[in-house]
């Protein structure tokens, strides 16, 4: 007899661990997964009338090509974040500009509160906004998203409002003053802590140039490049603008960029180039 309850005991005791096991499991593949979409949008156009500032030599000379320059929405449950922010506002519904060098020509159709619109949204939907860098085609618009937390690092923050930056280039800080809610960060950053909106840092194009992870739900592991890479051609043989803040921190922030890649199997976007604008997920009219 004893024989025979020792042998029910075991088997409700391994019965009791497989319903255990079981529930664990159950738990597990419960866990919501954080519904985000990004969605890109048309900042404007900059036709390179000088191609040859995008390298150290002379491999572009007397070379032009027209650049894309897109901003992004990427919607989470938790908030919305607006990465960079296109050319000047000034620039919709007037003609062609010339800056006053020639080495680009820049125009912008639409403006932010209008693109918005077709994803249902308004300037001040925006919970928090971050560019790339503070040059100005990518911080054009940014004053209009002016209740939206500007998430900064430190470096680049220092450097748009430095004394030098007002006596050189002034509209480099006009263009971000009127945002007020200032969150200055320091290194790669987690936007809504769980892994799927990540800013990393990447200097060298500007002191605090950063470049966005996103974890898609429908396009995967996403890097987008901001001004880390203008041209297909500098990401495959590591070529630097003339212009850039730092030559070194540059090489070494494009190290760092494709290790990261390759560990996250991302798929990279190259802001700049229009083919990748082509491919990225837009609001519905303007896949057209």
């Amino acid at each position: 007899m004893k024989k025979y309850f020792l042998l029910f005991m075991l088997v409700c005791l391994t019965f009791s661990c497989k319903e255990a096991k079981k529930e664990a499991k159950t738990e597990v593949a419960e866990e919501p997964v954080p519904e985000i979409k990004l969605y890109t949008f048309d900042g404007g156009t900059i036709m390179v009338n000088n191609l040859e500032l995008f390298s150290q030599d002379t491999t572009y000379q007397g070379q032009t090509k027209e650049f894309a320059d897109p901003f992004y929405v990427i919607s989470h449950p938790k908030g919305t974040l607006m990465w960079d922010a296109g050319l000047p506002e000034m620039l919709v519904g007037q003609e062609p500009l010339t800056v006053p060098n020639g080495a680009f020509t820049v125009s912008r159709k639409d403006s932010v509160a209008d693109q918005l619109k077709s994803i249902g949204l308004t300037p001040d939907d925006i919970d928090f906004i971050a560019l790339s860098h503070t040059h100005f085609d990518h911080s054009g618009h940014a004053n209009e998203i002016e209740d939206a937390t500007w998430l900064v690092p430190d470096l680049e923050y220092d450097f748009v409002a430095s004394e030098a930056t007002a006596a050189s280039n002034p509209e480099l800080y006009d263009a971000v003053k009127e945002l007020k809610d200032v969150q200055k960060i320091e290194g790669d950053y987690d936007v809504f802590e769980d892994g799927t909106v990540v800013i990393k840092s990447m200097p060298g194009h500007t002191p605090g140039h950063q470049v966005l992870f996103l974890d898609l739900p429908e396009n995967g592991p996403t890097l987008l490049t901001g001004d880390l890479y203008h041209l297909y051609e500098n990401r495959e043989f590591k070529r630097v603008p003339i212009f850039n803040f730092d030559v070194e921190q540059t090489l070494a922030s494009m190290d760092s960029f494709e290790a990261f890649a390759k560990v996250k199997d991302a798929k990279v976007y190259v802001q700049h180039q229009k083919d990748d604008f082509n491919k990225m997920p837009k609001a519905p009219e303007y896949l057209k």
